[in-house]
């Protein structure tokens, strides 16, 4: 492990304030690392790993695909990519979907969309896209621009223009904003997970919803990190009642392998020809093999036990000794502690449990098939963590 660090230190850019723990294998929602510690995981990548670390029907689709061809490029047809597409059409209404490698690549085809679609309907000063604060949308420069964070911009001037940003929750002060302002689309997540896991109020969901419909304004749902049932829904929007024009998804798509995509409704489906936008790697046959493994394995039962756990998970903490609160839904909690965040999650490594950070609370994402009797052991590892 020093050896490594010492690597690490040497060759790996300085962007990472890694965990002092090197992970060599795992199965299901147990790691170890490389002294033989098991570690219970509540981080899954940062919802990536959807059913867990080396999943026999996920690792049976990946390398079935890798034997048979790893890569072609957009130029040709390729089976995995086009019944993924279909299905991600088929379990959510939407049209047309394009595939590139991460959340913010897919936030970036759903900008271009929505400004393509309003230069072409409105004209080319209807470009705006409005964002809430608090929420993260991703670390290129285009998405940094969406992301509602000023911490985040200071040191990447001057970002991408043509952005606004308002506070979740107050209609007032969208309704100001579109009457000074042209807008493209309006950007939301439903849970603001890289703001501290906090969920939209459906209330203003539904009406930000009916505002944007009634004036030909985009909706788009960035579910990177809510979708593909993490929330309990298969998509968190399903949980607010409302419909989408554009909507992102990533993270827990692929199981572990890089793959986003931004599926386009009936106003934007056909708003691209060939060589308006592209992705040399989005697509790739053995990622979407991957995901339509998961994919199809997201069905209601599933749903359900994501529901169950979560409730479980939320109910059991919120009135444990050191903690002020629980928010999310689903898989998907922030645990807000009264000691810092960064000492609850400490004291969970030591003792075998894996935990994220989300703003100032803990943050919990397992995958979606963990085991109830391994989630009801780690909730008391954190539990304790939390009094002493």
């Amino acid at each position: 492990m020093t050896n490594l660090r010492a690597l690490d230190s040497a060759y790996i850019a300085n962007t990472y304030a890694r965990f002092p723990v090197e992970i060599v294998s795992g199965r299901g929602s147990i790691l170890t690392d490389s002294a033989g510690k098991e570690y219970i995981d509540l981080g899954s990548g940062i919802a990536v790993t959807s059913f867990g670390i080396a999943d026999e029907a996920w690792l049976a689709a990946v390398t079935g695909q890798l034997t048979r061809v790893q890569h072609t490029s957009n130029l040709y047809y390729t089976e995995p990519c086009a019944v993924l597409a279909q299905m991600l059409c088929e379990r959510t209404g939407m049209k047309k979907v394009f595939f590139g490698n991460s959340g913010a690549e897919a936030n970036e085809c759903a900008i271009k969309a929505a400004r393509k679609y309003a230069s072409e309907k409105k004209g080319p000063d209807a470009f705006t896209i409005v964002t809430l604060k608090n929420s993260f949308h991703g670390r290129t420069l285009t998405t940094l621009a969406a992301t509602g964070q000023d911490h985040y911009h200071e040191l990447y001037q001057p970002l991408t223009p043509g952005f606004a940003h308002v506070e979740a929750g107050d209609m007032a002060a969208l309704e100001k904003l579109a009457a000074q302002t042209r807008i493209a689309a309006v950007m939301i997540e439903c849970i603001q997970g890289e703001g501290g896991v906090v969920p939209l109020d459906r209330e203003y969901a539904r009406a930000l919803a009916d505002f944007a419909q009634a004036r030909d304004i985009l909706l788009i749902a960035d579910e990177v990190q809510t979708g593909n049932g993490r929330t309990g829904a298969l998509y968190a929007y399903m949980n607010y009642g409302i419909q989408p024009d554009i909507v992102t998804t990533a993270k827990g798509l692929g199981g572990g392998l890089p793959l986003g995509a931004a599926l386009l409704g009936e106003k934007v489906k056909d708003i691209f020809q060939p060589g308006d936008h592209g992705s040399t790697f989005g697509g790739n046959p053995v990622c979407c093999a991957g995901a339509i493994s998961v994919l199809s394995r997201i069905d209601d039962a599933l749903l359900a036990s994501v529901r169950e756990k979560g409730d479980y998970a939320a109910h059991a903490l919120a009135g444990a000794p050191g903690v002020e609160g629980v928010r999310g839904m689903g898989l998907m909690l922030g645990v807000r502690t009264k000691k810092p965040a960064s000492a609850v999650i400490s004291r969970c490594r030591e003792n075998g449990v894996l935990c994220l950070s989300a703003k100032d609370c803990v943050r919990l994402l397992p995958a979606l098939n963990i085991p109830m009797d391994v989630l009801q052991r780690a909730v008391q590892v954190i539990m304790r963590a939390c009094a002493e």
